[in-house]
Protein backbone atom coordinates (compact mmCIF):
# COMPACT_ATOMS: atom_id res chain seq x y z
CA UNK A 1 0.00 0.00 0.00
CA UNK A 2 2.68 2.30 0.82
CA UNK A 3 4.15 1.54 -2.99
CA UNK A 4 1.25 2.65 -4.05
CA UNK A 5 0.94 5.68 -2.74
CA UNK A 6 4.04 6.97 -3.61
CA UNK A 7 3.10 6.01 -7.39
CA UNK A 8 -0.50 7.10 -7.61
CA UNK A 9 -1.59 10.82 -8.06
CA UNK A 10 -4.53 12.54 -8.21
CA UNK A 11 -5.35 15.00 -11.17
CA UNK A 12 -6.57 18.79 -10.10
CA UNK A 13 -6.74 22.08 -11.26
CA UNK A 14 -4.47 24.16 -10.18
CA UNK A 15 -4.57 27.82 -10.01
CA UNK A 16 -1.01 29.44 -10.32
CA UNK A 17 -1.03 33.49 -9.23
CA UNK A 18 3.01 33.29 -9.64
CA UNK A 19 3.33 34.37 -5.47
CA UNK A 20 0.73 31.25 -4.22
CA UNK A 21 -0.57 28.23 -5.79
CA UNK A 22 -4.44 27.12 -5.02
CA UNK A 23 -6.66 23.85 -6.25
CA UNK A 24 -10.13 23.57 -6.98
CA UNK A 25 -11.85 20.60 -5.50
CA UNK A 26 -14.19 20.47 -7.91
CA UNK A 27 -13.15 19.27 -11.52
CA UNK A 28 -15.30 22.00 -12.65
CA UNK A 29 -15.61 26.01 -12.43
CA UNK A 30 -17.28 28.87 -13.90
CA UNK A 31 -14.98 32.11 -15.54
CA UNK A 32 -17.07 35.16 -15.14
CA UNK A 33 -16.45 38.61 -16.13
CA UNK A 34 -17.62 41.85 -17.21
CA UNK A 35 -17.23 42.44 -21.05
CA UNK A 36 -15.13 45.07 -21.43
CA UNK A 37 -17.25 46.71 -24.69
CA UNK A 38 -20.76 45.37 -23.96
CA UNK A 39 -20.57 46.00 -20.27
CA UNK A 40 -23.10 42.54 -19.58
CA UNK A 41 -21.67 39.72 -17.76
CA UNK A 42 -20.07 37.38 -19.70
CA UNK A 43 -19.93 33.26 -18.16
CA UNK A 44 -17.71 29.92 -19.63
CA UNK A 45 -18.22 26.63 -18.13
CA UNK A 46 -15.02 24.66 -17.68
CA UNK A 47 -14.65 20.85 -16.74
CA UNK A 48 -11.24 19.28 -16.11
CA UNK A 49 -10.94 15.84 -18.59
CA UNK A 50 -7.51 14.18 -17.40
CA UNK A 51 -4.79 16.51 -18.10
CA UNK A 52 -6.82 18.91 -20.19
CA UNK A 53 -9.72 22.07 -19.63
CA UNK A 54 -12.29 21.44 -21.88
CA UNK A 55 -14.81 24.65 -22.54
CA UNK A 56 -18.31 23.13 -22.73
CA UNK A 57 -20.40 25.66 -22.63
CA UNK A 58 -20.53 29.72 -22.25
CA UNK A 59 -23.44 32.35 -22.20
CA UNK A 60 -23.83 36.00 -22.31
CA UNK A 61 -26.53 38.54 -22.76
CA UNK A 62 -25.12 40.45 -26.31
CA UNK A 63 -23.50 39.27 -29.11
CA UNK A 64 -20.57 41.60 -29.59
CA UNK A 65 -16.83 41.46 -30.13
CA UNK A 66 -15.25 37.96 -28.68
CA UNK A 67 -18.47 36.07 -29.31
CA UNK A 68 -17.82 32.31 -30.96
CA UNK A 69 -18.25 32.08 -34.31
CA UNK A 70 -18.68 28.02 -34.45
CA UNK A 71 -20.62 27.39 -31.11
CA UNK A 72 -24.21 25.49 -31.31
CA UNK A 73 -26.58 28.17 -29.53
CA UNK A 74 -28.52 26.16 -27.26
CA UNK A 75 -31.15 28.31 -26.56
CA UNK A 76 -31.76 31.71 -24.14
CA UNK A 77 -32.39 31.42 -20.76
CA UNK A 78 -33.00 33.73 -18.03
CA UNK A 79 -31.83 36.71 -20.50
CA UNK A 80 -28.62 35.21 -21.51
CA UNK A 81 -27.65 33.13 -24.80
CA UNK A 82 -26.43 29.92 -24.33
CA UNK A 83 -23.81 28.05 -26.87
CA UNK A 84 -22.46 25.18 -26.54
CA UNK A 85 -18.62 24.81 -26.75
CA UNK A 86 -16.47 21.68 -26.82
CA UNK A 87 -12.59 23.43 -26.92
CA UNK A 88 -9.87 21.62 -25.21
CA UNK A 89 -6.85 23.88 -23.58
CA UNK A 90 -3.47 22.48 -22.10
CA UNK A 91 -3.62 26.07 -19.68
CA UNK A 92 -5.82 28.78 -19.47
CA UNK A 93 -3.52 31.85 -19.16
CA UNK A 94 -6.01 34.78 -18.07
CA UNK A 95 -5.48 38.22 -17.22
CA UNK A 96 -6.95 39.45 -14.20
CA UNK A 97 -8.96 42.63 -13.97
CA UNK A 98 -10.66 44.72 -11.61
CA UNK A 99 -12.65 46.56 -14.09
CA UNK A 100 -14.20 43.33 -15.75
CA UNK A 101 -14.16 41.62 -11.92
CA UNK A 102 -12.84 38.16 -13.02
CA UNK A 103 -14.32 35.69 -10.98
CA UNK A 104 -13.89 32.18 -10.67
CA UNK A 105 -16.68 30.16 -9.52
CA UNK A 106 -16.39 26.47 -7.71
CA UNK A 107 -19.32 24.30 -6.33
CA UNK A 108 -21.54 27.53 -5.22
CA UNK A 109 -18.02 28.72 -3.80
CA UNK A 110 -16.82 32.62 -5.19
CA UNK A 111 -13.44 33.19 -5.95
CA UNK A 112 -12.73 37.32 -7.01
CA UNK A 113 -9.68 36.90 -8.40
CA UNK A 114 -9.40 40.68 -8.85
CA UNK A 115 -9.07 41.06 -5.22
CA UNK A 116 -6.26 38.56 -4.71
CA UNK A 117 -3.87 39.99 -7.65
CA UNK A 118 -3.45 43.24 -8.67
CA UNK A 119 -4.37 44.78 -11.84
CA UNK A 120 -3.77 43.17 -14.69
CA UNK A 121 -1.38 40.49 -13.72
CA UNK A 122 -2.30 36.96 -14.67
CA UNK A 123 -3.30 33.88 -13.20
CA UNK A 124 -2.86 30.28 -14.80
CA UNK A 125 -4.44 27.68 -14.71
CA UNK A 126 -4.14 23.76 -15.48
CA UNK A 127 -4.14 20.72 -14.39
CA UNK A 128 -1.55 19.30 -12.18
CA UNK A 129 -0.92 15.82 -10.69
CA UNK A 130 -0.63 15.58 -7.29
CA UNK A 131 0.44 12.72 -4.65
CA UNK A 132 -1.91 11.40 -2.10
CA UNK A 133 0.39 13.57 0.70
CA UNK A 134 0.31 16.84 -1.59
CA UNK A 135 -3.79 16.75 -2.17
CA UNK A 136 -3.88 16.43 1.47
CA UNK A 137 -1.64 19.12 2.53
CA UNK A 138 -2.77 21.51 -0.26
CA UNK A 139 -4.88 25.12 -0.34
CA UNK A 140 -8.23 23.93 -2.04
CA UNK A 141 -11.11 26.14 -2.62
Amino acid sequence: MLLFSLFFKIPVIKLDFGHAIYYLEKDEFELRWIHSVEKEEWVEKYIRDSDELILTETYFKTFGAGVPSDGEIMGLHDGYIHMKIDQRFRELNLTVSENVKTTIISDNAELPLYEIISDYESVIISIEYLHIWEYIGGEFL
